[in-house]
């Protein structure tokens, strides 16, 4: 296989060190989790760190190593042990000459060797094909230089459709597939919705499809840099003897998200097959292993068009969370904690007892009050974990959010203001059923085993249809939300008033003249005494009368539905 895709030199391992604090369990789960190891060969690792006090893990390539490091580094600051992991240059020798600096990676069928510098320069001399003199308009043309004394009907393509929103995993593979190729073309689409193919680039005359730039995207996955990806392109490749033609295009449907559509050309034989064979089994573990998405905060691009930079997936940053920043009752937190981190952190021994992994959790209260917030808080704290998030209005594409849950668990689906598609069913359209039934079908057909975590969230769960508000494994725990307490509304004030100079008095006076009134209420509020601090003295000061002032205008002089749209309609009833 022309699977040679270069790493960068000195390769690296992970030590996991062994110490009488942190359980054997965390360490398995450490090891499942950001390892990828089996649960045998963890509980085999875990015995091997006792008896020889430590155990390395690798070579990795040093990008791979370090991306392992940094992800077992903040499992291990989440879980709250002293597990100590280093990260440590090796030396590993050639697998061809036996130097001792062999220190690139290449990748031969699915295991990776090491070579010296020498040997790779050898190997790339040996190679490299030659370049053709020939410049070509058409792609007719180059298809029948590159296949070359073999008749068209003595050709046979294979056809292969991916997911849109796995394109960066799929040129990643492609990269280190086809990397060698003899030469690689660009194309140029005519029609906007025209599937291109090997039939249609074989026409010739008026109708040849001409040759065009390469065309790229850049497409964001979290990371400091976007990746590049090809719109299309047609690679021209040789495998020992054999001569084969890859060609990558969009596949598009009116509304819907473009898949990826790859077409493989060889000679009629039994050697062709089995490149093709090798070739997209590649490319379907790549697409199985989800890197470039494994662990994020995801949503799917609404934008049926993908125009500007709508590229399928978006990928949240979202700042972490810390638990005392989540304005909840204690007791609320721990049910919280206890329902989902905990849960998720006993996952193993629950499937060892048979039983379900997967779970629903619905919060509820009144709008305002913080449950995005600690959804975020839940999605920082969930180590190895995917979150997608789903609005209401995007429920039709609940089957592609469902595929990716699958695809990336251990995964946490959220579903926002999920009564404004599960109402009770004689207020619904048709249109509106068929979605609750989807998602209902979709929270059933899980398996038992599936880490899964769904967390719907809704201001009205008494308008929340009975059969998903009411039957066991839809809605596990249902956890109130509620409107923050003194204590609560004191810390929303110093969170959201933090730049400005409040004395505890005033921080008390606010919080407790604000009784009733949402998280969201106290954010407005601390912005209406910064103004009312830098009109009265440049902001040098906030003091009781910026209070009452401000309140005035929120609670009273604005009418019932100001207060209501602030989130103080019921401080206002109270008052």
């Amino acid at each position: 296989m022309m699977d040679d895709a270069r790493g960068e030199r000195e390769p690296a391992q992970l030590v996991i060190y062994n110490d009488d604090d942190t359980p054997d369990d965390f360490v398995i789960a450490l090891l499942r989790q950001v390892f990828g190891k089996t649960e045998r060969e963890a509980a085999a690792l875990v015995t091997l760190i006792e008896r020889e006090e430590k155990v390395a893990c690798g070579p990795y390539p040093q990008s791979v190593a370090e991306a392992l490091f940094k992800s077992a580094k903040q499992y291990v600051w989440l879980g709250q042990h002293p597990l100590k992991i280093t990260l440590e240059e090796i030396k590993t020798p050639c697998e061809l000459c036996g130097k001792p600096q062999g220190q690139t990676d290449i990748r031969v069928g699915n295991r990776t060797v090491w070579l010296c510098s020498d040997c790779i320069q050898a190997a790339d001399t040996l190679s490299m094909p030659a370049e053709p003199e020939e410049e070509f308009e058409h792609a007719c043309d180059v298809l029948d230089w590159h296949f070359t004394g073999i008749a068209r009907s003595k050709l046979v393509t294979t056809i292969r459709q991916f997911p849109g929103h796995m394109r960066v995993d799929l040129q990643t593979a492609i990269d280190r597939l086809f990397g060698k190729a003899i030469r690689l073309f660009g194309l140029n689409e005519e029609q906007r919705y025209e599937t291109l193919s090997m039939s249609r680039l074989l026409r010739e005359g008026r109708n040849a499809l001409a040759i065009a730039p390469l065309q790229y995207s850049d497409i964001d996955v979290g990371e400091k840099s976007p990746v590049k990806c090809l719109d299309n392109g047609l690679w021209l490749c040789k495998q020992d003897d054999l001569h084969f033609a890859v060609l990558l295009s969009a596949h598009r449907e009116f509304s819907r998200e473009p898949g990826i559509r790859l077409e493989i050309m060889v000679p009629v034989g039994t050697a062709g097959a089995v490149l093709v064979q090798q070739c997209f089994g590649e490319l379907e573990q790549a697409v199985q292993a989800a890197r470039s998405y494994r662990g994020k905060i995801l949503s799917l691009d609404a934008d049926s068009d993908y125009r500007g930079n709508s590229r399928g997936i978006t990928v949240h940053r979202l700042a972490p969370v810390a638990r005392d920043e989540v304005i909840l009752p204690e007791r609320t937190l721990r049910l919280l904690d206890r329902n989902v981190l905990t849960f998720v952190g006993s996952r193993d021994q629950l499937r060892r007892l048979g039983q379900s992994t997967r779970k629903g959790i619905l919060l509820y209260g009144p709008p305002g009050t913080g449950k995005t917030h600690t959804i975020r808080y839940l999605a920082t704290h969930l180590p190895g974990h995917t979150t997608l998030i789903i609005t209401a209005e995007q429920i039709a594409l609940l089957g592609a959010y469902m595929s990716l849950a699958r695809l990336l668990q251990p995964s946490m689906v959220v579903i926002e203001d999920v009564d404004l598609i599960a109402r009770d069913r004689d207020d619904m359209g048709p249109c509106e059923e068929s979605m609750l039934n989807k998602l209902l079908n979709e929270m059933d057909g899980l398996k038992e085993d599936a880490d899964i975590l769904f967390v719907l969230t809704t201001n009205r769960p008494e308008d929340l249809e009975g059969a998903l508000a009411g039957r066991p494994g839809r809605i596990d725990q249902a956890i109130e939300v509620p409107l923050p307490d003194e204590a609560g509304r004191a810390k929303l004030v110093r969170l959201y008033g933090k730049g400005l100079p409040l004395e505890d008095a005033v921080i008390a006076e606010a919080a407790c003249r604000s009784e009733g009134t949402s998280c969201a209420f106290i954010k407005q509020l601390m912005r209406r005494l910064a103004q009312a601090s830098l009109a009265r003295d440049g902001g040098h000061s906030v003091i009781s009368a910026d209070i009452d002032e401000a309140l005035d205008d929120m609670l009273f002089s604005g009418g019932r539905l100001n207060a209501q749209l602030l989130g103080g309609a019921q401080a206002m009833a109270a008052g």
